[in-house]
């Protein structure tokens, strides 16, 4: 659903300047009338083929792209409450009904109310998906056991890689088709229902409150995890800012969401500009990256187990190996990049070769506040996701900074050096100050029991008195 708009934005705009700003039922004239023309009750409602096409300048569509972080950054936090007080299973359907919601009338907010509202319905999606990212935290912090963390966690973040790999092609397919432009809203819409409906009928906040699970696994998860009736009714927030594995999971994800903006954001331009290859024009190009990703994401994923597991690492070095594994193969091949021939199959070959092992940070820092508070995970992750994404925001400021002359090899070269430098200070960071012990504060404390001897005694006396 992220992806989806600039591509779709690539069928619902024109660059043609002699027609009129916006084609819609207001501002239909001469010139662009056998563009789109309002025909019957299927027309009026975006259900029928011709449909408009909107003149929004380059600013005006970044400023939509945008919108969705707008949205995002603010909730972060708040969602890490809402997912400790309402539970996972509530937040997480209820965001995907409300993208539900959103993505199917969008094409009826671009047709008549122009790009300021398509840009509040992006914003309204970003608020509701603030809250996937917390909700998944803490539904993993209830229902996965510690010899099996690192593969279920990757599992589910797995999604990251194979979405784009079959949501960038089905967007354009449908964009394509007689659905047009509007269909691709329409069709996520659909899937981001279904999707919420399954998690409301087939999940559960913890083991306990599943109606289906077998006694002998609910006593298996909550033997790793612990009982959920003994959970803090408030978030520690002092407690959890105060520790310090919290800095060392802000400072590395930081980088990886920096890392995500240049090498999926930014690196196409450079592929066009320097190696003068339009990767996006190239499904191939494009998607071989994120297959790579989702392939070599479980693999790393059953060796951080294992590493655990057969007590051949602890639990913190395995997630500080992961997480280093993951960071400086990132900033290696960006320095490699800036460096390699102009032939497209090396710089694809580096490309997949880097996002291959970056996806070890799935097994490192992405699953580390589980670790840390499986009670407290999502309210860690609302935190880390705000203050990277946040941080991250610059990333395209830098970079523009940076390349007065996008063609120059020189300028492209700092570029990536910004981007491995971070890497590898962040790196450093979570070397240092990540930890992967439980916190005390993740379960409150043992209920100390004071007992009055004399007022026992009667009933320990064994002589009958």
């Amino acid at each position: 659903m992220r992806a989806c708009m600039g591509v779709s934005l690539v069928a619902m705009t024109t660059s043609d300047t002699t027609h009129t700003t916006l084609y819609n039922h207001t501002n239909i004239t001469s010139d662009n009338a056998n563009k789109y023309k309002v025909d019957g009750v299927l027309s009026a409602l975006l259900l029928s083929y011709p449909y408009p096409i909107f003149k929004w300048n380059k600013k005006t569509q970044d400023a939509i792209l945008s919108s969705f972080f707008w949205g995002y950054v603010v909730l972060q936090v708040p969602a890490g409450q809402l997912a400790h007080r309402l539970g996972a299973r509530r937040l997480l359907a209820g965001a995907l009904f409300v993208n539900a919601l959103v993505s199917f009338c969008l094409p009826w907010a671009a047709y008549y109310g122009g790009w300021a509202w398509v840009a509040v319905f992006r914003i309204k999606q970003g608020l509701s998906q603030a809250c996937i990212m917390p909700g998944i935290h803490t539904l993993l912090g209830k229902w996965t056991p510690l010899r099996e963390r690192s593969r279920l966690t990757a599992w589910v973040h797995g999604g990251h890689a194979l979405g784009p790999v079959l949501g960038l092609p089905v967007t354009g397919f449908i964009a394509s088709s007689p659905l047009g432009w509007p269909g691709v809203f329409r069709f996520y819409g659909v899937l981001a229902a279904l999707v919420g409906a399954l998690i409301w009928y087939l999940t559960a906040d913890t083991p306990a409150k599943h109606p289906y699970i077998t006694y002998g696994e609910k006593l298996y998860i909550e033997n790793d995890i612990g009982d959920d009736s003994q959970k803090p009714k408030t978030v520690p927030w002092r407690k959890i800012l105060s520790h310090r594995g919290m800095y060392a999971i802000i400072a590395a994800h930081i980088a990886q969401v920096w890392g995500q903006i240049i090498l999926y954001g930014e690196l196409p331009y450079f592929m066009d500009k320097v190696m003068e290859v339009n990767i996006k024009a190239n499904g191939m190009l494009t998607a071989l990256p994120f297959l790579v990703m989702w392939f070599t994401n479980f693999f790393f994923s059953w060796v951080a187990d294992k590493l655990i597991v057969k007590k051949i690492l602890s639990v913190t070095h395995t997630r500080k190996l992961a997480t280093s594994v993951g960071s400086l193969s990132a900033a290696i091949g960006l320095i490699v990049l800036a460096f390699v021939p102009k032939k497209l199959v090396i710089v694809e070959t580096v490309l997949v070769v880097l996002v291959g092992f970056k996806v070890t940070t799935h097994a490192g820092v992405y699953v580390n506040n589980i670790d840390i508070s499986p009670n407290f995970s999502g309210a860690m992750m609302s935190i880390s996701n705000f203050i990277s994404n946040l941080c991250a925001s610059l990333a395209p400021i830098v970079t523009a900074f940076i390349l007065t002359d996008v063609t120059s090899e020189y300028l492209w070269r700092q570029v990536f050096f910004v981007a491995a430098g971070i890497y590898f200070v962040s790196n450093l960071v979570y070397l240092i100050l990540g930890t992967a012990e439980r916190a005390e504060w993740n379960d409150l404390p043992k209920k100390q029991i004071t007992i009055n001897v004399e007022e026992c005694n009667p009933m320990l006396d064994t002589e009958g008195k």
